[in-house]
C-alpha cells in the first residue's frame, strides 16, 4: 500500500508563501510545533510579530465546523475570557481566498486558502497571534481553583447557543461505530484484536448504564479537550491555545481530564477545580459519575484514532508498538482497569 502521505509539500517556502498571500510576510524565521492531526508552525514577521499558522488536515473538518471553532474563539475574547481567537485574514494575492461558507456569512473572514499552482489541491489554514506560557501547577489548589474559574467563564460563553455544525456528544454511538471499523484494520495483529473488542464492548455497556441515570444531561460548547498541554499558565493566569476539538458537550467534559493520581488526589483535585468554578457558574454534581465513562471513551476513541491515521509516515513513528501484540495487550488491561474505575461509586466533592 501506498503511503499516505498528508502533508506532503508543505514545506518552509511554502508555508511563508502561504501567509505572505495573506499579507503576513515572513522574515525567514519557522519553528514546526508538536501536532499530529494538523500542521503548526511557529513565524516571526517582518513587522516585529510572532504568529502560529495552523494548516488543517484535509478531510477532517468542513469549513463551517472550523469556522464555529473560530467563532467561538472570538466570543470568548471578547468576553474577555482568555482563549486566543484567530486573526483576520485579507486576501491580497488573486492565489488566495479567504473562506465563509453561507452558513456563516457575516462572520470575520479567518479561514484561508491557497495554492501554490492553479491545478493543487489548497491549503486551508489559519493564523493567530503566539501567546506563551508554562504548564500550570495543578498540585497548587490555588492555581486549580483559578482554573475552575477560568472554565465557568469558557462555559458562560459557550452556554449561550450550541454549535450548529460541530460534532456533539452521543453516548456512546460514535465510540461503538470506531469499535467497529476496526475489525478488519491490517494494523492490528492477528489474535490481539479479539480481546480487547470484548473488554472496549464490556466497558461501553457500563458506560451506557451510567448514562441512562442522566437522561436530561444538559449539553453546551465546551473546549472538548481540556488536558494540561493545550492549558498554558501566564503571571494573569491560564488561557487556551487550541479549541480544535471543540464540540457540543457536557460540563464535565471540561473537568475530567485534569484530573489525576490516586482517587484521593482526585477528589482533592476536583474540590478545588469545583471551589472555584462554583463561584461563577452552577455545577450539575450529577455529572460526576461521567468523570470514568469519558476517561474510558477517550481511551477506545485514542486507539481509533491511531488507526485511522497509521498510514500516515508520522503516526508509527510517533507510537511505535502499535501494531504490536504488547500494545493491544496494554490497551486491554487499561479497559479493565477502567471496568474497576466505573464499578467505584462517581467522585465527590
Amino acid at each position: 500500500m501506498a503511503p499516505n502521505l498528508p502533508y506532503a509539500g508543505l514545506t518552509p517556502d511554502v508555508v511563508l508563501d502561504a501567509l505572505d498571500a495573506a499579507g503576513l510576510r515572513g522574515d525567514g524565521r519557522i519553528l514546526q510545533l508538536n501536532s499530529y492531526e494538523n500542521r503548526v508552525f511557529q513565524i516571526h514577521l517582518e513587522d516585529g510579530r510572532i504568529v502560529v499558522a495552523k494548516f488543517y488536515r484535509a478531510g477532517r473538518w468542513r469549513d463551517e465546523q472550523i469556522l464555529e471553532e473560530h467563532v467561538f474563539a472570538q466570543e470568548l475574547a471578547e468576553a474577555e475570557v482568555p482563549a486566543v481567537a484567530p486573526l483576520v485574514l485579507v486576501a491580497p494575492s488573486a492565489e488566495m481566498t479567504t473562506l465563509s461558507p453561507a452558513t456563516l456569512l457575516g462572520t470575520p473572514a479567518t479561514l484561508a486558502q491557497w495554492s501554490a499552482k492553479p491545478d493543487a489541491t489548497p491549503w486551508r489554514y489559519a493564523v493567530a497571534p503566539r501567546c506563551g506560557g508554562r504548564s500550570p501547577e495543578l498540585e497548587d489548589p490555588a492555581v486549580l481553583a483559578w482554573i475552575g474559574r477560568f472554565l465557568a467563564r469558557l462555559h458562560q460563553v459557550g452556554e449561550r447557543r450550541p454549535f450548529a455544525h460541530r460534532l456533539g456528544f452521543d453516548g456512546t454511538a460514535r465510540v461503538r461505530a470506531a469499535v467497529a471499523s476496526l475489525v478488519d484494520s491490517p494494523w492490528i495483529p492477528m489474535g490481539a484484536f479479539e480481546p480487547w473488542q470484548r473488554t472496549a464492548l464490556q466497558a461501553l455497556d457500563t458506560v451506557d448504564a451510567r448514562l441512562a441515570g442522566l437522561p436530561d444531561l444538559t449539553l453546551l460548547r465546551v473546549h472538548g479537550d481540556c488536558h494540561v498541554g493545550n492549558l498554558l499558565w501566564t503571571p494573569a493566569g491560564p488561557h487556551f491555545v487550541d479549541l480544535d476539538d471543540a464540540v457540543n458537550g457536557p460540563a464535565v467534559q471540561d473537568l475530567w481530564m485534569l484530573l489525576g493520581g490516586s482517587r484521593q488526589e482526585m477528589q482533592a483535585q476536583l474540590g478545588a477545580l469545583l471551589d472555584g468554578y462554583e463561584t461563577l457558574r452552577e455545577f450539575d454534581r450529577r455529572e460526576l459519575v461521567l468523570v470514568e465513562p469519558l476517561r474510558t471513551l477517550r481511551l477506545i476513541l485514542h486507539s481509533h484514532w491511531i488507526a485511522r491515521r497509521w498510514d500516515d509516515p508520522a503516526f508509527p513513528i510517533a507510537f511505535p508498538n502499535f501494531d504490536s501484540p504488547s500494545y493491544w495487550a496494554q490497551q486491554t488491561t487499561q479497559l479493565q482497569e477502567q471496568l474497576e474505575a466505573m464499578a467505584e461509586p462517581a467522585l465527590v466533592a
